[in-house]
């Protein structure tokens, strides 16, 4: 059951930098990259809570469950 960061989609909705979000949340750079890039394993709810704070959403607007046979968006095929 792969889940999907929403955060890059959310961010250019919103018009928030990386770098900027990142100073708001109080999270490295690095992290919320790895988030943003849909490499992290795992996120704790202090961090879904402020990344919703900061970004006026929902955690359904960040989070998404995919199909388990559907291809990732940007996955390589062939």
């Amino acid at each position: 059951m792969p889940i999907r960061v929403n955060l890059e989609r959310i961010m250019l909705e919103r018009k928030v930098s990386l770098t900027e979000l990142a100073g708001r949340i109080d999270l490295t750079l690095a992290n919320l990259s790895i988030l943003k890039t849909n490499k992290a394993r795992a996120i704790r709810f202090s961090t879904l809570e402020a990344l919703c704070r900061e970004l006026k959403c929902q955690p359904g607007d960040l989070l998404e469950r995919l199909d388990d046979d559907a291809p990732e968006r940007g996955a390589d095929q062939g």
